[in-house]
């Protein structure tokens, strides 16, 4: 008879190595890994395979989604202008989803019944993972050997040790990092202490921008919200990502310290590096004032700010996050052009836009010759506009409740 299977997102540390003998040993299961490339950098997936397979796992299971994930994730995050609480560009969040249908896929082509992964009992990622796999698989089981099987980090260095696994244990980092090419994550150690300032260890992707280089002129051309060249050079979504954390990481852009608020109901301080995202949903906003309708821009912002409630709340596989995907992406119909910014000390600041789709008329909105706007009009629309108000005031005065005019002084 067969062994029961379990799928294990793998990230080639040293709490996954230990988990995969952990999760044999208490279950009786065999274990396949999963190892997802978002541009986290660091290791070679064939390096993590093989540390899988000496760590125990019976298959390893190994994805380049680079370019997967900054077309259908992160671009997706572009378009939206995704913000969690009018900052954080989902780093962490939109890359849980792709790791999670690549562990369902795995699943199914291994014969597994359960998927596990590494998050604590306290954070959001046990929820975007958890939702995300019986969202895709309403039939599979969810394990987290550190929530339910007691995996702590004393006992993850203590077994990895004893078993002489293939991973490095004495190596001491106060911080708890995630990164991908979106951006970077940090928290807990000292910066659990919400007065402790951010020491210049904590960034890597961003450089002090107190001591800029010189300003970086740069021109990100977009199509429906999708930037396709920079400087006029074409470029994939990965490239313009990549390139934009090269530039206005150099820059010190895209720093981001708050306290946030986790789905648990904890306030948690976290600290983010999103220097590409940072400039591309700059240059995006801005392109956006110029090509759409002044009630689509409105709704959409307030679509925006769900939407990236729902990301960051592990529900991108909803009903409601899959229609205002719709909504997002029919908006962008026109969202084509230039956009024009100056990088610089932390800033990205955009001083140039043009497009063929553009709502701006310069003949309206010029006040010199050719002004072409028929102020005649305006006199009605105004009395028009503020009837409303007007007929509200009439009726506080009649029963004594209209505002007070202040007394002026003769003296």
């Amino acid at each position: 008879m067969a062994k029961e299977r379990v799928v294990l997102a793998y990230s080639g540390g040293l709490d996954t190595s230990v988990a995969i003998g952990w999760i044999a040993e208490q279950t009786g299961a065999e274990v396949v890994t999963v190892a997802v490339d978002v541009g986290q950098g660091g290791e070679d997936l064939e390096v993590v395979r093989q540390r899988a397979l000496d760590c125990g796992a019976v298959e390893a299971y190994v994805a380049d989604a680079r370019d997967e994930f900054a077309e259908d994730y992160c671009m997706l995050d572009l378009q939206a202008n995704g913000l969690y609480m009018e900052a954080y560009p989902l780093v962490s969040a939109l890359s849980r989803p792709l790791i999670v249908k690549h562990l369902v896929t795995a699943a199914r082509q291994f014969g597994a019944e359960t998927v596990a992964h590494g998050c604590t009992g306290k954070g959001n990622d046990q929820v975007r993972f958890e939702n995300g796999i019986t969202s895709l698989a309403p039939d599979m089981k969810c394990l987290s050997p550190v929530r339910d099987l007691a995996l702590t980090r004393e006992f993850a260095i203590n077994y990895a040790e004893k078993h002489n696994l293939p991973i490095e244990t004495t190596k001491s980092n106060p911080f708890s990092i995630d990164q991908n090419v979106w951006g970077r994550a940090i928290e807990t150690g000292y910066l659990e202490d919400l007065w402790n300032a951010p020491t210049k260890d904590v960034y890597n992707y961003t450089d002090d921008p107190a001591y800029p280089p010189l300003p970086d002129e740069v021109v990100i051309t977009f199509e429906k919200g999708i930037p396709v060249q920079i400087d006029g050079r074409d470029v994939t979504p990965l490239q313009a990502i990549e390139e934009m954390n090269a530039r206005a990481g150099a820059q010190g852009i895209g720093r981001i310290d708050i306290v946030e608020d986790r789905m648990v109901g904890i306030k948690s301080r976290e600290i983010y590096e999103a220097p590409g995202a940072v400039a591309l949903i700059t240059a995006h906003r801005e392109l956006e004032r110029v090509t759409m309708d002044r009630e689509q821009a409105r709704f959409k912002e307030r679509v925006g700010l769900r939407w990236s409630e729902l990301v960051y709340e592990g529900q991108w596989f909803s009903p409601l996050k899959r229609s205002l995907d719709a909504f997002i992406k029919d908006t962008q119909e026109y969202v084509s052009g230039d956009i024009r910014m100056v990088l610089h000390g932390g800033r990205a600041v955009v001083t140039g836009r043009r497009s063929d789709t553009s709502l701006y008329d310069f003949n309206l909105a010029t006040y010199d010759q050719g002004d072409t706007f028929n102020q005649s009009h305006a006199r009605g629309f105004i009395a028009l506009t503020g009837l409303t108000t007007q007929l509200a005031a009439a009726r506080d005065v009649k029963f004594g409740k209209g505002e007070a005019m202040p007394k002026l002084s003769l003296s």
